[in-house]
């Protein structure tokens, strides 16, 4: 899983040949993605959201599906009732992996959220608390322990997340950007632990091997915030699971934050 090792799983649900995915050459050229049967098991949402005028009426019949869907009204959100041994039952949600991941991303919310990466586009995390370099390290014994955790998996919670990113890719070819293929995305770093360095094109120049998810930001000055180092990346759009404008209430609003489908990047690395 280093340099020399795999970057992923040979099959995915999304049609493409891993390798291919996590490439350079994929980024340089994009296709769309969808997820297998995703959007055709829920046909009626994306019936809603042609009727929408904005990107803010999109964001409301998405929140009304996924409620009726998976119970996530505020009172369900955090428990649904209680045991008979009067214990609360709490139910997974979307936008509690979304919160959790702002707080921490190696978090066990960070670790279900590579988890579903890993399952529906067959990249591998590079890093989980701690560098993964083979299967059977601390690092990736930790990351299995955390992303299979049944507190997570009681709400069909990969479901949820292949209808967010089926309706992040939705609102970007209809409403955000539908005639761009790329957008250019910052991110902060210290140290080179969590992305390792493929290839060097010139000075400033990298090929990385990013997280199978990271987080960037549309906002370069955000990103200073969070390192002395300064990766510049152009990412597809097809890439992109989720961004802070998405929808109008959610964790990640304050920081121009977008999360992204990781595997090999050409990357600017710049000091401040």
């Amino acid at each position: 899983m280093n340099k020399e090792g795999a970057v992923g799983h040979s099959t995915n649900l999304v049609g493409l040949p891993t390798h291919f995915l996590a490439s350079c050459d994929f980024n340089d050229q994009p296709m769309p993605i969808h997820i297998a049967a995703a959007r055709e098991m829920n046909a009626n949402l994306f019936e809603m959201l042609s009727q929408a005028a904005d990107l803010q009426e999109a964001g409301e019949a998405f929140i009304y599906y996924m409620n009726a869907m998976f119970g996530l009204d505020p009172e369900q959100r955090e428990e649904l009732g209680r045991t008979a041994s009067g214990r609360r039952r709490y139910r997974s949600s979307f936008l509690r992996l979304i919160k959790g991941w702002g707080y921490d991303s190696n978090g066990p919310e960070g670790a279900v959220f590579k988890g579903w990466v890993e399952s529906r586009f067959g990249i591998f995390p590079t890093y989980h608390k701690g560098p993964i370099r083979r299967i059977s390290s601390g690092s990736w014994t930790s990351y299995v322990e955390e992303k299979m955790s049944s507190r997570f998996h009681n709400n069909a919670i990969y479901a949820q997340l292949d209808l967010v990113y089926e309706f992040c890719q939705w609102a970007l070819a209809h409403l955000v950007a539908p005639k761009e293929t790329h957008v250019t995305l910052y991110r902060g770093v210290n140290s080179f632990d969590e992305h390792q360095i493929q290839g060097q094109c010139d000075k400033q120049t990298f090929v990385m091997r990013l997280n199978n998810l990271a987080s960037f930001s549309a906002d370069r000055e955000v990103a200073c915030c969070f390192g002395d180092i300064i990766l510049t990346a152009r990412v597809p759009l097809a890439k992109l699971v989720f961004f802070n404008t998405l929808l109008s209430m959610h964790a990640l609003n304050g920081e121009a934050e977008y999360l992204v489908i990781g595997g090999d990047y050409r990357v600017a690395a710049s000091s401040l």
